[in-house]
Protein backbone atom coordinates (compact mmCIF):
# COMPACT_ATOMS: atom_id res chain seq x y z
CA UNK A 1 0.00 0.00 0.00
CA UNK A 2 2.78 2.74 0.69
CA UNK A 3 4.42 1.70 -2.37
CA UNK A 4 0.83 2.18 -4.88
CA UNK A 5 0.84 5.45 -2.65
CA UNK A 6 4.55 6.54 -3.12
CA UNK A 7 3.97 5.91 -6.59
CA UNK A 8 1.65 7.55 -7.31
CA UNK A 9 2.76 11.08 -5.97
CA UNK A 10 5.63 10.77 -7.84
CA UNK A 11 3.41 10.09 -10.98
CA UNK A 12 1.57 13.63 -10.25
CA UNK A 13 4.53 14.87 -9.20
CA UNK A 14 6.35 14.18 -12.41
CA UNK A 15 3.55 15.72 -14.60
CA UNK A 16 3.57 18.64 -12.82
CA UNK A 17 7.02 19.38 -13.14
CA UNK A 18 6.58 18.26 -16.73
CA UNK A 19 3.59 21.23 -17.19
CA UNK A 20 5.84 23.34 -15.54
CA UNK A 21 8.91 22.62 -17.68
CA UNK A 22 6.10 22.48 -21.13
CA UNK A 23 4.77 25.63 -19.98
CA UNK A 24 8.39 27.91 -19.86
CA UNK A 25 9.57 26.16 -23.22
CA UNK A 26 6.33 27.48 -24.67
CA UNK A 27 6.74 31.00 -23.00
CA UNK A 28 10.23 30.94 -23.59
CA UNK A 29 9.77 30.58 -27.41
CA UNK A 30 7.13 32.33 -28.08
CA UNK A 31 8.89 35.82 -26.67
CA UNK A 32 11.45 35.13 -30.03
CA UNK A 33 10.78 36.68 -32.85
CA UNK A 34 8.13 34.71 -35.33
CA UNK A 35 10.37 33.22 -38.36
CA UNK A 36 8.27 34.36 -41.58
CA UNK A 37 11.05 33.87 -43.73
CA UNK A 38 9.95 32.54 -47.55
CA UNK A 39 11.66 29.62 -48.93
CA UNK A 40 12.39 29.91 -52.39
CA UNK A 41 9.69 28.98 -54.21
CA UNK A 42 7.17 29.18 -51.38
CA UNK A 43 4.40 32.28 -52.02
CA UNK A 44 4.46 34.48 -49.10
CA UNK A 45 0.89 34.40 -48.57
CA UNK A 46 0.40 30.78 -47.92
CA UNK A 47 3.18 31.19 -45.50
CA UNK A 48 1.31 34.06 -43.64
CA UNK A 49 -1.99 32.13 -43.73
CA UNK A 50 -0.30 28.80 -42.41
CA UNK A 51 0.94 30.98 -39.47
CA UNK A 52 -2.35 32.19 -38.81
CA UNK A 53 -4.06 28.97 -39.28
CA UNK A 54 -1.42 27.49 -36.44
CA UNK A 55 -2.77 30.41 -34.04
CA UNK A 56 0.46 32.07 -34.34
CA UNK A 57 -0.99 35.83 -35.90
CA UNK A 58 -3.29 37.57 -36.51
CA UNK A 59 -4.96 40.69 -38.80
CA UNK A 60 -2.48 40.31 -41.57
CA UNK A 61 -2.00 42.95 -44.31
CA UNK A 62 0.18 43.34 -47.22
CA UNK A 63 1.88 46.31 -47.10
CA UNK A 64 4.40 48.05 -49.76
CA UNK A 65 6.83 46.15 -51.42
CA UNK A 66 5.61 42.69 -50.29
CA UNK A 67 5.85 43.05 -46.73
CA UNK A 68 3.50 42.10 -44.41
CA UNK A 69 1.68 43.43 -40.98
CA UNK A 70 0.28 41.65 -38.39
CA UNK A 71 -0.47 41.10 -34.47
CA UNK A 72 0.87 37.97 -32.18
CA UNK A 73 -1.79 36.32 -30.92
CA UNK A 74 -1.27 36.08 -27.10
CA UNK A 75 0.68 33.79 -25.68
CA UNK A 76 -1.70 32.26 -23.34
CA UNK A 77 -4.38 31.97 -25.86
CA UNK A 78 -1.56 30.46 -28.37
CA UNK A 79 -1.01 27.78 -25.76
CA UNK A 80 -4.47 27.18 -24.48
CA UNK A 81 -4.79 26.25 -28.32
CA UNK A 82 -2.00 24.56 -28.82
CA UNK A 83 -2.76 22.03 -25.82
CA UNK A 84 -6.08 21.59 -26.91
CA UNK A 85 -5.23 20.91 -30.56
CA UNK A 86 -2.94 18.00 -28.75
CA UNK A 87 -5.59 17.02 -26.41
CA UNK A 88 -8.20 16.51 -28.38
CA UNK A 89 -6.53 16.22 -32.06
CA UNK A 90 -3.46 14.55 -31.00
CA UNK A 91 -1.73 17.38 -33.45
CA UNK A 92 1.33 18.03 -32.33
CA UNK A 93 1.75 20.65 -35.32
CA UNK A 94 2.96 21.13 -39.11
CA UNK A 95 6.67 22.17 -39.73
CA UNK A 96 6.87 25.54 -41.26
CA UNK A 97 10.64 26.02 -41.32
CA UNK A 98 12.27 22.93 -41.51
CA UNK A 99 12.46 23.24 -45.45
CA UNK A 100 13.18 19.01 -45.62
CA UNK A 101 9.72 18.54 -44.23
CA UNK A 102 7.83 22.17 -44.70
CA UNK A 103 3.70 20.93 -44.34
CA UNK A 104 3.90 17.50 -42.44
CA UNK A 105 3.21 16.68 -39.27
CA UNK A 106 5.42 16.70 -37.14
CA UNK A 107 4.66 13.59 -35.04
CA UNK A 108 5.04 11.31 -38.16
CA UNK A 109 8.22 12.53 -38.85
CA UNK A 110 9.14 12.26 -34.91
CA UNK A 111 8.34 8.61 -35.11
CA UNK A 112 9.49 7.75 -38.04
CA UNK A 113 13.39 8.83 -37.00
CA UNK A 114 12.73 7.32 -32.98
CA UNK A 115 14.04 3.54 -34.04
CA UNK A 116 17.78 4.70 -34.78
CA UNK A 117 17.67 7.04 -31.46
CA UNK A 118 16.39 4.08 -29.25
CA UNK A 119 18.21 1.29 -31.10
CA UNK A 120 21.95 2.94 -30.77
CA UNK A 121 20.97 3.52 -27.19
CA UNK A 122 19.68 0.36 -26.55
CA UNK A 123 22.62 -1.41 -27.70
CA UNK A 124 25.41 0.97 -25.84
CA UNK A 125 23.45 -0.24 -22.92
CA UNK A 126 23.60 -3.96 -23.89
CA UNK A 127 26.99 -3.32 -24.70
CA UNK A 128 28.49 -1.23 -21.80
CA UNK A 129 27.04 -2.81 -18.71
CA UNK A 130 28.10 -6.43 -18.92
CA UNK A 131 31.52 -5.00 -19.86
CA UNK A 132 31.59 -2.25 -17.26
CA UNK A 133 30.45 -4.57 -14.84
CA UNK A 134 32.94 -6.95 -15.16
CA UNK A 135 35.75 -4.39 -15.12
CA UNK A 136 34.09 -3.14 -11.96
CA UNK A 137 34.45 -6.89 -10.27
CA UNK A 138 37.43 -7.66 -11.13
CA UNK A 139 38.97 -4.70 -10.20
CA UNK A 140 37.09 -4.67 -6.66
CA UNK A 141 38.11 -8.87 -6.50
CA UNK A 142 42.26 -7.86 -7.45
CA UNK A 143 42.50 -5.04 -5.16
CA UNK A 144 45.87 -2.64 -5.18
CA UNK A 145 46.81 -5.29 -7.97
CA UNK A 146 48.41 -5.05 -11.46
CA UNK A 147 44.66 -6.21 -13.24
CA UNK A 148 42.86 -2.75 -10.69
CA UNK A 149 45.95 -0.53 -11.62
CA UNK A 150 45.42 -1.46 -15.19
CA UNK A 151 41.76 -0.97 -15.05
CA UNK A 152 42.20 2.34 -13.26
CA UNK A 153 44.22 3.80 -15.91
CA UNK A 154 41.69 2.51 -18.15
CA UNK A 155 38.66 4.19 -16.46
CA UNK A 156 40.60 6.98 -15.92
CA UNK A 157 41.43 7.92 -19.63
CA UNK A 158 37.93 7.14 -20.74
CA UNK A 159 36.14 9.71 -17.96
CA UNK A 160 39.00 11.83 -18.93
CA UNK A 161 38.90 12.05 -22.87
CA UNK A 162 35.35 13.54 -23.96
CA UNK A 163 33.04 11.36 -26.24
CA UNK A 164 33.83 13.64 -28.97
CA UNK A 165 37.15 12.94 -29.06
CA UNK A 166 36.82 9.27 -28.69
CA UNK A 167 34.23 9.35 -31.50
CA UNK A 168 36.38 10.63 -33.81
CA UNK A 169 39.46 8.36 -33.22
CA UNK A 170 36.69 5.87 -33.74
CA UNK A 171 36.14 7.25 -36.67
CA UNK A 172 39.66 7.66 -37.96
CA UNK A 173 41.24 4.43 -36.88
CA UNK A 174 38.30 2.03 -37.43
CA UNK A 175 36.54 3.34 -40.16
CA UNK A 176 39.07 5.55 -42.35
CA UNK A 177 42.79 3.70 -41.23
CA UNK A 178 41.52 0.12 -40.98
CA UNK A 179 38.44 0.63 -42.96
CA UNK A 180 35.88 -2.18 -40.61
CA UNK A 181 32.99 0.09 -40.83
CA UNK A 182 31.24 2.87 -42.49
CA UNK A 183 32.23 6.22 -41.67
CA UNK A 184 28.29 7.21 -41.06
CA UNK A 185 25.16 4.78 -40.69
CA UNK A 186 22.95 3.30 -43.22
CA UNK A 187 20.62 5.13 -44.84
CA UNK A 188 18.49 1.93 -44.75
CA UNK A 189 15.47 2.03 -42.51
CA UNK A 190 15.61 -2.24 -42.17
CA UNK A 191 17.31 -1.90 -39.24
CA UNK A 192 17.77 -5.35 -37.99
CA UNK A 193 20.27 -6.60 -40.61
CA UNK A 194 23.92 -7.37 -40.25
CA UNK A 195 24.34 -4.12 -42.57
CA UNK A 196 22.97 -1.89 -40.70
CA UNK A 197 24.03 -3.40 -37.29
CA UNK A 198 27.88 -3.23 -38.64
CA UNK A 199 27.19 0.64 -39.45
CA UNK A 200 26.11 1.30 -35.98
CA UNK A 201 28.90 0.21 -34.31
CA UNK A 202 30.90 3.06 -34.21
CA UNK A 203 28.47 5.40 -33.19
CA UNK A 204 27.48 2.56 -30.07
CA UNK A 205 30.87 2.88 -29.03
CA UNK A 206 31.44 6.06 -29.01
CA UNK A 207 28.33 6.04 -26.82
CA UNK A 208 29.03 3.37 -24.61
CA UNK A 209 32.82 3.68 -24.18
CA UNK A 210 32.15 6.70 -21.44
CA UNK A 211 29.39 4.59 -19.97
CA UNK A 212 31.47 1.24 -19.00
CA UNK A 213 34.25 3.65 -17.52
CA UNK A 214 31.25 4.77 -15.33
CA UNK A 215 30.02 1.44 -14.61
CA UNK A 216 33.53 0.03 -13.37
CA UNK A 217 34.08 2.95 -11.42
CA UNK A 218 30.54 2.78 -9.39
CA UNK A 219 31.10 -1.05 -9.27
CA UNK A 220 34.61 -1.40 -7.99
CA UNK A 221 34.22 1.33 -4.97
CA UNK A 222 30.82 0.01 -3.83
CA UNK A 223 31.64 -3.55 -4.08
CA UNK A 224 34.79 -3.01 -2.43
CA UNK A 225 33.17 -1.31 0.71
CA UNK A 226 30.83 -4.45 0.86
CA UNK A 227 33.58 -7.08 0.63
CA UNK A 228 35.13 -4.95 3.82
CA UNK A 229 31.93 -5.15 5.77
CA UNK A 230 31.48 -6.73 8.63
CA UNK A 231 28.48 -9.08 7.52
CA UNK A 232 30.87 -10.97 5.01
CA UNK A 233 33.21 -12.01 7.60
CA UNK A 234 30.10 -13.35 9.37
CA UNK A 235 29.00 -15.40 5.84
CA UNK A 236 32.63 -16.73 5.86
CA UNK A 237 32.54 -18.14 9.31
CA UNK A 238 28.91 -19.55 8.59
CA UNK A 239 30.63 -21.83 5.92
CA UNK A 240 30.49 -20.25 2.83
CA UNK A 241 32.99 -19.89 0.31
CA UNK A 242 34.35 -16.42 -0.32
CA UNK A 243 32.45 -17.37 -4.17
CA UNK A 244 29.22 -18.22 -2.23
CA UNK A 245 29.66 -14.97 0.08
CA UNK A 246 30.62 -12.57 -2.92
CA UNK A 247 27.41 -13.79 -5.22
CA UNK A 248 24.71 -13.90 -2.65
CA UNK A 249 25.45 -11.58 -0.22
CA UNK A 250 28.38 -9.04 -1.39
CA UNK A 251 27.06 -8.58 -5.30
CA UNK A 252 23.04 -7.92 -3.88
CA UNK A 253 24.00 -5.09 -1.29
CA UNK A 254 26.51 -3.40 -4.37
CA UNK A 255 23.79 -3.25 -6.72
CA UNK A 256 21.50 -1.24 -4.61
CA UNK A 257 23.53 1.70 -5.79
CA UNK A 258 24.68 0.15 -9.03
CA UNK A 259 20.89 -0.95 -10.70
CA UNK A 260 20.58 2.72 -10.58
CA UNK A 261 23.54 3.97 -11.64
CA UNK A 262 22.61 1.48 -14.73
CA UNK A 263 19.15 3.70 -15.36
CA UNK A 264 20.70 7.36 -15.20
CA UNK A 265 23.79 6.34 -16.96
CA UNK A 266 20.98 5.45 -19.82
CA UNK A 267 19.87 8.96 -19.41
CA UNK A 268 22.71 10.30 -19.87
CA UNK A 269 23.60 8.73 -22.91
CA UNK A 270 20.36 9.18 -24.73
CA UNK A 271 20.83 12.78 -23.99
CA UNK A 272 24.91 12.92 -25.25
CA UNK A 273 23.37 11.00 -28.47
CA UNK A 274 22.40 14.27 -29.95
CA UNK A 275 25.86 15.21 -30.91
CA UNK A 276 27.07 11.43 -32.03
CA UNK A 277 24.05 11.10 -34.19
CA UNK A 278 25.15 14.39 -35.65
CA UNK A 279 28.94 12.95 -35.96
CA UNK A 280 28.05 9.62 -37.55
CA UNK A 281 25.22 10.91 -39.73
CA UNK A 282 22.26 8.91 -37.95
CA UNK A 283 19.05 9.93 -38.44
CA UNK A 284 17.60 10.23 -35.46
CA UNK A 285 15.54 12.37 -33.06
CA UNK A 286 19.02 14.12 -32.17
CA UNK A 287 19.71 15.56 -35.55
CA UNK A 288 15.53 16.74 -35.53
CA UNK A 289 16.13 18.37 -32.71
CA UNK A 290 19.45 20.18 -33.30
CA UNK A 291 17.89 21.30 -36.57
CA UNK A 292 14.70 22.25 -35.17
CA UNK A 293 16.84 24.96 -33.51
CA UNK A 294 18.45 26.06 -36.22
CA UNK A 295 15.50 26.28 -38.68
CA UNK A 296 13.82 27.93 -35.60
CA UNK A 297 10.80 25.38 -36.18
CA UNK A 298 9.25 25.82 -32.76
CA UNK A 299 6.57 23.43 -32.40
CA UNK A 300 9.33 20.89 -33.77
CA UNK A 301 11.41 22.19 -30.65
CA UNK A 302 8.58 21.80 -28.67
CA UNK A 303 7.53 18.72 -29.68
CA UNK A 304 11.53 17.24 -29.30
CA UNK A 305 11.54 19.08 -25.73
CA UNK A 306 8.95 17.64 -23.82
CA UNK A 307 10.01 14.03 -25.11
CA UNK A 308 13.63 14.57 -23.74
CA UNK A 309 12.20 15.91 -20.95
CA UNK A 310 9.36 13.24 -20.37
CA UNK A 311 12.05 10.66 -20.72
CA UNK A 312 14.55 12.27 -18.31
CA UNK A 313 11.70 12.11 -15.87
CA UNK A 314 10.46 9.09 -15.65
CA UNK A 315 13.93 7.73 -15.71
CA UNK A 316 13.91 9.12 -12.08
CA UNK A 317 11.06 7.42 -11.09
CA UNK A 318 12.19 4.52 -12.33
CA UNK A 319 15.63 4.63 -10.37
CA UNK A 320 13.64 5.57 -7.03
CA UNK A 321 11.20 2.53 -7.56
CA UNK A 322 14.10 0.39 -8.26
CA UNK A 323 15.68 0.43 -4.91
CA UNK A 324 12.41 -1.27 -3.27
CA UNK A 325 12.75 -4.09 -5.82
CA UNK A 326 16.75 -5.40 -5.48
CA UNK A 327 16.57 -4.04 -1.89
CA UNK A 328 13.58 -5.74 -0.42
CA UNK A 329 14.26 -3.86 3.26
CA UNK A 330 14.21 -0.25 1.78
CA UNK A 331 10.42 0.29 1.56
CA UNK A 332 9.45 3.28 -0.84
CA UNK A 333 7.19 5.83 0.84
CA UNK A 334 7.19 3.99 4.44
CA UNK A 335 7.04 6.40 7.04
Amino acid sequence: MYMFKYVTKRIVLMLFTFAIIFTMCFVLIKLLPIPTNVLPGQDPEIVMKTLEGRGWITNIKEGENGVYDYERVPILIQYGNYLKRIITQGDFGIATTYGEYLNMNLWEVFVSHLPPTILINIYSTLIGVPIGLGLGILAALKKNKWQDQLINIFIILLISVPSIVLALMLQYVFCFKLGWFPLTMSTSNEYFTWDVFRSMIPAVFALCLGSIAGYARYTRAELSEVLTGEFMLLARTKGLTKRQAIYRHAMRNSMVVIFPSILSEFVSVLSGSLIIERMFAINGVGGLYLNSITFQDYDFFMLLSGFYTLVSLAAGIVIDISYGFIDPRIRMGAK
